[in-house]
């Protein structure tokens, strides 16, 4: 039986992004890790301020961003732009040799529209396939791919994608050839029970505590994709799934949230 090379897929939100020294000491403990490795980023909140200095509306149903022609745009600048290179700079500080991409980038990731049902969400793609070889290819080479939320459809049209998403398909992608960790990381230990109190952190969630959770609400907004996210992932074969802080990336015994089936 093949013993499949482990592999890393990390995904960091805004709050980190947005907090200098937070985001300083993630990217220097990320560049440490030896397997190969991927980094999925998120900036909602760097493109609502953004949004908000030009006076443009930002409007969000369920954790997710309505996405007009003129946010795209916002989109696009943000996480594509400043953001990534940013990010990327700051790797490469680290003597971590990463290569900035969209998913329309070498044709990485193609989305389609999502369709409208009760809710238009704009200039919002969901993912319809991730090219595991070409991210293969820049694994082998020893180059980190730092990927935004941004997608496109194969006939010019750029699309705002969820950055969890994104984080959950390639990571379902790339375990037809490694043993894939996938580690969202925030701000908080993990899923809390009492969002008031930081240390009620939920250990451990499988399917039908997941369901129990978002029935009774203690799971709420940008939280319930992402554990949808989460659960995505582990179904598509992914090895492991963890929601924690920074930390974790270097310490796995702090406290954290860890999912399975």
């Amino acid at each position: 039986m093949e013993i499949k090379q482990k592999l890393l897929v990390a995904k960091i939100g805004g709050n980190i992004i947005e907090d200098e020294n937070a985001l300083n000491s993630f990217l220097q403990d990320f560049s440490k890790i030896e397997e190969p490795k991927i980094l999925i980023h998120g900036g909602g909140k760097s493109a609502t301020k953004l949004a908000s200095r030009l006076g443009v509306k930002t409007e969000m149903i369920d954790g997710r961003r309505i996405t007009s022609a003129e946010n795209l745009d916002i989109v696009v600048m943000t996480y594509a732009g400043l953001l990534n290179k940013t990010i990327v700079s700051g790797l490469q500080k680290h003597n971590c040799n990463a290569l900035g991409l969209t998913g329309t980038d070498a044709n990485v990731i193609s989305a389609a529209k999502r369709p409208v049902k009760f809710v238009d969400y704009g200039f919002v793609g969901d993912v319809t396939k991730v090219n595991a070889e070409v991210i293969k290819g820049f694994l082998e080479l020893d180059i980190v791919p730092v990927f935004c939320a941004v997608t496109h459809d194969g006939n010019g049209q750029l699309f705002n994608t969820n950055a969890d998403t994104i984080a959950s398909e390639i990571a379902s992608a790339m375990s037809d050839y490694y043993k894939v960790s996938l580690f969202y990381c925030f701000e908080l230990q993990g899923v809390l029970e009492n969002i008031a109190d930081k240390d009620s952190v939920i250990e451990h969630i499988d399917l039908e505590k997941y369901n129990q959770l978002r029935d009774a609400e203690v799971i709420a907004d940008g939280m319930l994709p992402k554990l949808q996210n989460c659960f995505d992932a582990l179904q598509k074969k992914v090895s492991k799934v963890h929601i924690a802080n920074a930390d974790f990336i270097k310490d796995k015994t702090i406290k954290h949230t860890t999912l399975s089936l």
